[in-house]
């Protein structure tokens, strides 16, 4: 069993009920989402360029999958997300876009945004405690070969080499895609999420999302506005 802190809307909220369509299930139920078609793609073209991005669930990464540390719970970790949500104050993107990142298209800010990158080492540093070790074939499986030395050094100390100087705040919207096929994801994605697209976006929430079995969709364990957010709300 494996867990991520990860960042992504509530379950309600009109960005992750276009992204649930989108990529085919909803990361809070679990459940299928029937298919559809986007811009030119059909039902089926979506759900073949989605399928990677379908088994993590609509999100951004705060802190990368990993198993617990020894001497470690489920409750722990639990209780200590809703710890950290209440402490921290939401973050606002001045714009959100749609870009294409190692192949892949994924959601992202306009401009790189240091509130955020630190909420996102915030993360990292607090449940660091609740990582176990990687194993070397988990090293090996990141091909460290084609990282930079300061990734790699971050693999080995972190767990994930995109931290801290090396991060990027993504919502990845599909695999690998390149020449027309590339062309026709663009196109669709700008219909698709048209309404979010050049606009803001608020961090006002994490998530504890787990994978059950090597393989295994992950899903929202537990979910938490951050406490800064709902004084806001209801002040």
């Amino acid at each position: 069993m494996r867990y991520a802190v990860y960042f992504t809307p509530p379950q309600d909220a009109a960005l992750t009920r276009a992204a649930s369509s989108w990529l085919g299930r909803d990361a809070f139920s679990g459940a299928p989402v029937a298919p559809a078609r986007a811009g030119d793609l059909s039902a089926v073209e979506l759900a073949f360029h989605t399928a990677s991005a379908r088994r993590y669930g609509f999100h951004a990464t705060l802190k990368a999958p990993f198993t617990l540390a020894s001497g470690k719970t489920e409750a722990e970790l639990v209780d200590a997300v809703a710890a950290f949500a209440g402490q921290c104050a939401l973050v606002r993107l001045p714009r959100l876009v749609a870009r294409q990142l190692d192949g892949f298209f994924a959601l992202v800010p306009a401009e790189r945004h240091p509130p955020l990158d630190a909420l996102a080492g915030a993360v990292v540093r607090a449940f660091e405690p609740f990582r176990a070790p990687l194993a070397g074939k988990d090293i090996a499986r990141r091909n460290p070969a084609a990282m930079t030395p300061a990734q790699v050094k971050n693999l080995h100390q972190w767990g994930y080499p995109y931290v801290f100087e090396e991060f990027r705040f993504h919502m990845t919207l599909t695999g690998r895609a390149s020449g027309h096929e590339a062309e026709r994801l663009a196109s669709a994605i700008d219909e698709h999420f048209a309404p979010f697209l050049s606009a803001p976006l608020e961090i006002a929430s994490i998530a504890l999302f787990v994978e059950p079995e090597p393989g295994a969709p992950f899903s929202v364990r537990a979910f938490h506005p951050i406490g800064r957010y709902d004084q806001r709300k209801t002040a």
